[in-house]
């Protein structure tokens, strides 16, 4: 049956109050998720969960300890109150831990007018396979394809709150919708796989079944036939749909946690040119319909947009309020949570300026390179900003796909290669990270 989750979260205060706590705060999370998988033809998969589940952190003196469970009796409630009090106590201090100032709280407490929540009903599981099966029956359609590995179909429903003994208590309500789909084309040793998915607050903006279903098949079509690249330096062309990840690789190096430790190298590049000129990195948790949007953080300090690059150059750190303490810095209302460890920093609805050219404009003046389509592994040294990552994609000469490729690793400078980003106009605008397709020039290539 469902909770008060306001009541648990107060219920936790309290029993951390009467267990020698000094300050306390807790979060709940209570849910339904629901999903179905379609292979050949016949239903391969179907789970439903639902339930509460709930974290508790406690500060005595200068010292935390956080503790999770999901059993709401007031005997549990007690017991993992009286344990964490106990972890604390034995923990080593820290100076920087804290609530937040009560003054310095957010007044706004819910996520009214983000538009987070469908309040449709929940599909019928005969909806969720339908959507499934028709995926499915798409991506077998594509010539060259084998087999859908998996088709799925999901929903989710979630209520969050979070409660501190500084006086915040707020909470709001997340739904999801999704649908993707995995093809594999040819056979034996020649296989390729692929995929696409979609996911969105709302069914109704949900693309198609029969949209997704093709779309991977014939991504993994095309990739029949693949050869190593060879090797030297080419300009690449980062996709869209694996872009930000190039991207997150800044939003990491500007994360509080990480410059707190010198492990960033973008550690002294405050004020600095980390970007081309004319490219801005914004955040913007307030985006209406977006699932990345939050009306205020994990340790209740109301959010905001805010600038991470403008012009090219970096404005600041996306912080919490501990490791803000610790770089003698305000918190930018950054802080995200899960139920069993304190605050980190994160951040909300992320975007890139975007650029004037398609791109096709771009594989046009990258003229012989590598078009970049999925990404694997991962050598990032994260003080110097050195990358190298496997690849595969696409082929280019003369401005034109020739064939496809895999087996290849691209590698450079993070620092370097960010400064030389050129945007296309492409990226999908109701993503909660909109980053377009990048041309990086001049990246080291490794294949035959």
């Amino acid at each position: 049956m469902p909770h008060s989750l306001p009541d648990l979260t107060q219920a936790l205060l309290d029993a951390a109050r009467e267990a020698g706590a000094d300050g306390a705060d807790a979060i709940a999370r209570q849910g339904t998720s629901l999903s179905i998988d379609v292979r050949a033809g016949t239903l391969e998969q179907a789970e439903r969960s639902e339930g509460v589940e709930f974290g508790l952190r406690v500060m005595v003196g200068q010292r935390q300890a956080c503790v999770s469970a999901s059993d709401v009796r007031a005997q549990t409630l007690k017991l993992m109150a009286e344990r964490a009090v106990a972890m604390a106590r034995e923990a080593p201090e820290d100076p920087h831990i804290g609530l937040a100032d009560p003054a310095a709280l957010s007044q706004v407490r819910d996520a009214a007018g983000l538009d987070l929540a469908d309040d449709s009903a929940e599909p019928d599981p005969a909806a969720l396979e339908d959507d499934a099966r028709r995926a499915e029956v798409a991506c077998l359609a594509v010539d060259g394809v084998s087999q859908a590995q998996v088709a799925s179909a999901s929903y989710g429903a979630t209520d969050v709150h979070l409660a501190a003994s500084n006086g915040f208590s707020g909470g709001y309500r997340l739904t999801s919708r999704g649908l993707a789909c995995v093809a594999i084309a040819g056979t034996g040793a020649t296989m390729q796989r692929d995929a696409d998915h979609d996911a969105r607050i709302y069914q109704t903006d949900l693309r198609s079944a029969e949209d997704i279903g093709t779309r991977a098949g014939e991504r993994a079509a095309a990739m029949l036939g693949a050869q190593q690249p060879p090797t030297g330096s080419y300009p690449v062309l980062y996709d869209e749909r694996i872009s930000s990840g190039l991207i997150g690789h800044l939003l990491g190096a500007v994360n509080g946690a990480a410059v707190a430790r010198g492990s960033s190298f973008l550690r002294g590049a405050m004020g600095e040119q980390v970007l081309p000129a004319g490219l801005s990195l914004t955040e913007d948790p307030h985006r209406v319909r977006v699932r990345g949007s939050r009306p205020f953080d994990a340790e209740g300090l109301r959010t905001a947009p805010r600038d991470i690059v403008r012009d090219g150059v970096l404005q600041g750190w996306t912080l919490d309020l501990a490791n803000a303490r610790k770089l003698g810095l305000e918190s930018s209302a950054n802080a995200g949570r899960g139920l069993s460890a304190p605050p980190a920093p994160t951040t909300y609805n992320i975007a890139l300026t975007q650029g004037e050219q398609s791109r096709d404009d771009l594989l046009a003046q990258m003229g012989t390179g590598l078009l970049v389509t999925s990404l694997i592994g991962s050598t990032i040294n994260p003080d110097t900003g050195d990358y190298s990552r496997g690849a595969s994609g696409f082929w280019v000469e003369n401005g034109q796909i020739t064939y496809p490729v895999q087996e290849c690793t691209i590698a450079g400078n993070l620092r370097d290669m960010l400064q030389r980003i050129i945007p296309a106009n492409d990226a999908r605008t109701w993503l909660g990270t909109v980053v377009p397709s990048l041309l990086v020039e001049g990246m080291t290539l490794a294949g035959r």
